[in-house]
């Protein structure tokens, strides 16, 4: 059998096309191209309508999460006890990263009253209100105001992640203006964190600068009415304004003239501790720093959950480290999340510790704007002398005796002049023991004493114990002790005497009774 050539057979299927068998074909093919292009658009609806459910699902289980939130509000109302509003407040960042529009529409209508001023500042900040449902029937219950702060929280947050500045400055402002209004201790929680966006959006905003009046006059407030959680945010709000604009000196007033309460929580006495510490090594008061940094790292969140400001803390105080003449631990640069960005103050360490100073510049030089991204670089700038220093000192334990010349030389100083005033500053610092020859131009170095023979050790073991003592202070000041409810079960001493005696009198009629038996 011979096969037709391809144009042949192209020719004749062609032709057929036209018979009725052709059109029929013709017509399968439509129905069948029709078929698959339903089913895609099916299975795309099908697709849609599933995402829209899941959609759906989540709004409800958030729904359900923030009122279960409300009803621990209403319980610490109720009971007067902060564990409720504890736990509603460390819910706060959970329930962000899942809030929508729909979710704070329909949270407007379950809790708010029908026609009030408050509902209508809410509803004025979604653009989904005018298509929003009826009211549910617990709109006509009465709105408690750390309900309404709560939710008004739950906004601000959302126009805050949703990058919407002017408008979260204006919920932040109404925040600020409802807050207030009210004198509750229950609220104190919330009102802490409603001071603290509203200094965070005015921030994001370029405006922090213009509430300084405002937050210091709430301040002033907050002390007279005894709210610590709204001193501590206050405070820490107004140090971070004044060190991001580098007003040092009216920081340190504030320090020194407003007492941080010592009930706040632990992530306020974290920041409070980094910011008193960057304000004490600007004052060149690196002990002190260096303590409060200490402080700073010992208070924060373990793990990922603060590891910008481990990160951030680490950084000042491996430079105050450097500062007081200390070396920081090594194990610092190598915790998880910390070694990559402290990977050039592990090379500034190590070109402080090797007092080389044409390393220390390269060092500066190269990392210039880490440092300055980090506002370090003003105090790794005063290293220079700490680098001489370490330079000296080894020099001094190297050689008995050596021309200044030759220190300029090994220092990489300009002459032997400056060699002098540098030698004759450490031996006053008591860096080097040694005596300076002028005349002859040399450095002279003592032995070296017994160092256990000095006071040297107690001097350590003495820092030791305090720190100790430190820790097991605050460590008492923190315990939490459970409300003594069990008290109400006991009786008074009147109450015992009394049963007691009519214990003692039912004992004698029965042996009465018993003898009356003869």
């Amino acid at each position: 059998a011979q096969f037709p050539p391809a144009s042949q057979t192209t020719v004749t299927t062609e032709s057929n096309m036209g018979t009725p068998n052709g059109e029929l074909k013709k017509t399968q093919q439509q129905q069948q191209a029709a078929s698959v292009a339903k089913t895609a658009a099916t299975n795309e609806d099908v697709e849609m309508g599933d995402d829209e459910a899941a959609r759906a699902d989540a709004d409800t289980l958030t729904l359900e999460d923030i009122k279960e939130q409300v009803r621990h509000i209403e319980k610490a109302v109720q009971t007067k006890e902060t564990r409720f509003m504890t736990r509603t407040v460390r819910s706060l960042v959970p329930l962000r990263r899942r809030l929508n529009e729909a979710v704070l529409l329909r949270l407007a209508q379950a809790y708010f009253p029908g026609v009030s001023p408050s509902k209508d500042a809410f509803l004025a900040f979604l653009s989904a209100a005018s298509s929003g449902s009826g009211q549910s029937a617990q709109a006509s219950r009465r709105l408690l105001p750390e309900t309404e702060v709560f939710l008004h929280l739950l906004l601000l947050l959302h126009l805050l992640d949703s990058n919407r500045q002017a408008e979260a400055v204006s919920c932040s402002q109404l925040l600020w203006q409802r807050t207030g209004q009210f004198n509750r201790r229950t609220l104190d929680m919330l009102t802490a964190r409603a001071y603290f966006y509203y200094a965070r959006s005015h921030e994001l905003a370029g405006q922090l600068s213009t509430v300084r009046p405002q937050m210091l006059q709430r301040l002033r407030t907050c002390t007279l009415r005894q709210d610590w959680h709204g001193c501590a945010t206050l405070t820490n709000c107004l140090l971070r304004s004044y060190l991001m604009d580098r007003l040092l000196d009216q920081a340190a007033r504030l320090v020194d003239k407003c007492a941080f309460p010592e009930l706040a929580p632990n992530h306020e006495l974290a920041r409070y501790h980094f910011y008193l510490g960057r304000i004490r090594a600007a004052q060149l008061q690196y002990s002190r720093a260096a303590q409060h940094l200490q402080q700073a790292l010992r208070k924060a969140a373990s793990g990922q959950r603060a590891l910008g400001f481990r990160q951030i803390c680490t950084k000042l105080q491996v430079v105050v480290q450097l500062l007081i003449g200390e070396t920081p631990d090594r194990q610092a640069f190598r915790e998880q999340g910390l070694r990559r960005p402290l990977a050039p103050y592990l090379r500034l360490t190590q070109a402080v510790r090797s007092g080389r100073l044409a390393e220390f510049n390269t060092v500066l030089r190269d990392n210039a704007a880490r440092f300055k991204a980090d506002n370090t670089w003003l105090l790794c700038v005063r290293l220079r002398h700490n680098v001489i220093k370490v330079g000296v000192r080894q020099v001094a334990l190297s050689y008995s005796r050596i021309s200044l010349v030759a220190v300029a030389s090994k220092l990489q100083l300009d002459s032997a002049e400056e060699a002098e005033y540098v030698a004759a500053k450490a031996i006053r610092d008591g860096v080097i023991e040694a005596t300076i020859d002028h005349k002859a131009g040399t450095l002279s170095s003592r032995e070296t004493a017994d160092l256990y023979g000095t006071a040297e050790p107690a001097d350590q073991f003495q820092q030791r114990i305090n720190f100790c003592l430190q820790v097991r202070e605050q460590s008492v000041r923190a315990m939490r002790y459970p409300p003594k409810k069990y008290t109400e079960d006991l009786e008074s001493a009147e109450e015992r005497r009394e049963r007691e005696a009519a214990e003692l009198e039912t004992a004698k009629e029965m042996s009465e009774d018993d003898y009356d038996d003869f």
